[in-house]
C-alpha cells in the first residue's frame, strides 16, 4: 500500500507548524539569584496577538541585573493584565495577576497558570487560552507541591518551579461557533497542516487499513498494538481501555492510578 499520513507527518516538510510570522516563543526570563532569593520588577509594554496562539503575548521588560541594559521577555498574558502594568518575579513577588513565584510560595487554592515542570524550564503547563491550574496542596517538608491542571489530572512537582498567578488571558475563544469552513481553514493555516481532517473509513484500502469496503467500516477492532509497524499503527494505539466511560469518577480515577 501507499505510506500511510501518519507516517508522512514524522517527516515533517509540509506537515510542520508555520512560524515564520510568529513573535517569541513565550517563555519566562531566566532563573537568576534575583529570582530564587528576593524579586525583580518589570514592566508590560504591550500586549500583542501571536499568530496561531489562542492567547495574548505580553512583551515585557526587566532592567538587566548585572550589566547596564534591558532585557526583553515575552510571556503569555494572564487574563487583567495591560501595558505599563509592574510585574514581579521572584521568591518575594506579592501574590497579584501576573506576577511570576515559585509555586512553593503560593498559597493552596490559587488560581494559576503557565507552570513549569522542572524548574527553570520556563513554562509547560496550563499555557492555552481561558486554561488555569489550582494548588491543592503542599507537603510537609515544603520540597513538593500538588497541583490540578487543567484536564483534571493531579500532579505533584517541585515547589521550586515557577507560576504566573491568574489564568491564561482569550478564554471563551471556543465558545464562538466556527460555522464556516473558511474559518476553520484560516484558523489552522496559521498553525499548521492539520484540516481538513479525512477519516480513515474514507479512505482506500491503499492509504489507509481502515479505508475500503462496500460500506465505510472499519472491519477489524481498531485497537493496535505498540510494536506494530508505522503503515498499520492507527486507531486506538496500545489502548489499555476503550469506550464511554461508565460508573462514578472515584472508579475511574482509581483506575487512572493502577
Amino acid at each position: 500500500g501507499k505510506i500511510v499520513q501518519a507516517q508522512r507527518r514524522g517527516k515533517g516538510s509540509v506537515f510542520k507548524a508555520k512560524n515564520r510570522n510568529r513573535v517569541a516563543p513565550a517563555k519566562f526570563r531566566n532563573l537568576d539569584y534575583a529570582e530564587k532569593h528576593g524579586y525583580i520588577k518589570g514592566v508590560v509594554r504591550e500586549i500583542m496577538h501571536d499568530p496561531g496562539r489562542g492567547a495574548a503575548l505580553a512583551r515585557v521588560q526587566f532592567r538587566d541585573a548585572y550589566r547596564h541594559k534591558i532585557n526583553t521577555e515575552y510571556m503569555i498574558a494572564a487574563e487583567g493584565m495591560y501595558s505599563g502594568q509592574y510585574i514581579f518575579c521572584g521568591q518575594k513577588a506579592d501574590l497579584t495577576v501576573g506576577n511570576v513565584l515559585p509555586i512553593g510560595a503560593i498559597p493552596e487554592g490559587t488560581v494559576i497558570c503557565n507552570v513549569e515542570e522542572k524548574a527553570g524550564d520556563k513554562g509547560a503547563f496550563a499555557r492555552t487560552s481561558g486554561t488555569s491550574a489550582i494548588v491543592i496542596g503542599h507537603s510537609e517538608d515544603g520540597k513538593k507541591t500538588r497541583l490540578r491542571l487543567p484536564s483534571g489530572v493531579r500532579k505533584t512537582i517541585e515547589s521550586s518551579c515557577r507560576a504566573m498567578v491568574g489564568l491564561v488571558s482569550g478564554g471563551g475563544r471556543a465558545d464562538k461557533p466556527i460555522l464556516k469552513a473558511g474559518r476553520q481553514f484560516h484558523k489552522y493555516r496559521v498553525k499548521r497542516n492539520c484540516w481538513p481532517h479525512v477519516r480513515g473509513v474514507a479512505k482506500n484500502p491503499v492509504e489507509h487499513p481502515h479505508g475500503g469496503g462496500n460500506h465505510q467500516h472499519v472491519g477489524h477492532p481498531t485497537t493496535v498494538r505498540r510494536d506494530a509497524p508505522a503503515g498499520k499503527k492507527v486507531g486506538l494505539i496500545a489502548a489499555r481501555r476503550t469506550g464511554l466511560t461508565r460508573g462514578s469518577k472515584k472508579k475511574f480515577d482509581k483506575e487512572k492510578q493502577t
